[in-house]
């Protein structure tokens, strides 16, 4: 079983990438398989839950992928242990360039997490059209997917960003609620998931849609698929409606 790797992603900060980072790597390594999070943020929060994680819950390897600083030697510290077979990559906000190129060279898949804000919705619409502009994408056949996070009950519909996904043929995942259920399992180094099911009962059943299409993309792409019809013009019109 070859490793497939899922790059967690969004321009923005506050998207909740950590937390989709966190929880479908402690729902892999709760099915037995060799998980390791790499973490490219500086602010090291992936690395810090893993920290706080104890016997008997199952364990997920740490690879820091964070800017060399000082001493330390970034090539030692982005290790991948051999017989790991799901990465997670826990992107930093706003990385461009040289890190993004590094990032996705590794990805096999990409979740973008996108927070409801119109700022935040129109920057990743921008940020996914220029995606799947870049060269790297189409030719490896990389596949994108999108989860709306942090919904309150008050703002249920993403109707700008769903007008823009369904011009590309783009999955939204899911719609993760605004719940103090992940705050707590971040707190204790856990996932939902390795949670009582009567405390997080709701956030599992939002949150399996992304964690299944991950286990789906373990497998090969065909050689006649195709990720998405690139409509540029027509999905930034979509979006702007």
């Amino acid at each position: 079983m070859r490793m497939s790797t899922t790059l967690v992603i969004n321009p923005k900060g506050g998207s909740g990438k950590t937390t989709v980072t966190t929880n479908l790597a402690s729902y892999c390594a709760a099915k037995a398989l060799a998980v390791t999070v790499m973490d490219y943020d500086p602010q090291g929060s992936s690395l810090a839950w893993l920290q706080l994680r104890r016997p008997p819950l199952a364990r997920i390897y740490a690879a820091n992928a964070a800017p060399q600083r000082g001493m330390r030697l970034r090539g030692i510290e982005m290790h991948v242990p051999a017989d790991t077979r799901q990465l997670i990559i826990d992107a930093p906000a706003g990385a461009s360039g040289l890190v993004l190129q590094e990032m996705l060279s590794r990805a096999d898949c990409i979740l973008i997490p996108v927070a409801p804000s119109a700022i935040d919705i129109h920057s990743t619409a921008n940020f996914i059209r220029d995606l799947l502009l870049a060269g790297r994408i189409r030719a490896r056949n990389i596949r994108l997917a999108v989860l709306a996070n942090r919904v309150r009950q008050s703002m249920p519909a993403y109707q700008p960003l769903e007008r823009f996904l369904n011009s590309l043929s783009l999955p939204l995942l899911a719609r993760l609620g605004d719940s103090d259920v992940y705050l707590k399992a971040a707190e204790t180094g856990v996932g939902i998931f390795e949670m009582d099911p009567a405390a997080s009962g709701a956030e599992r059943e939002q949150f399996r849609p992304v964690a299944e299409w991950v286990e789906r993309q373990q497998q090969p792409p065909r050689a006649d698929e195709k990720i998405v019809p690139l409509r540029p013009r027509f999905a930034q019109a979509a979006f702007l409606k």
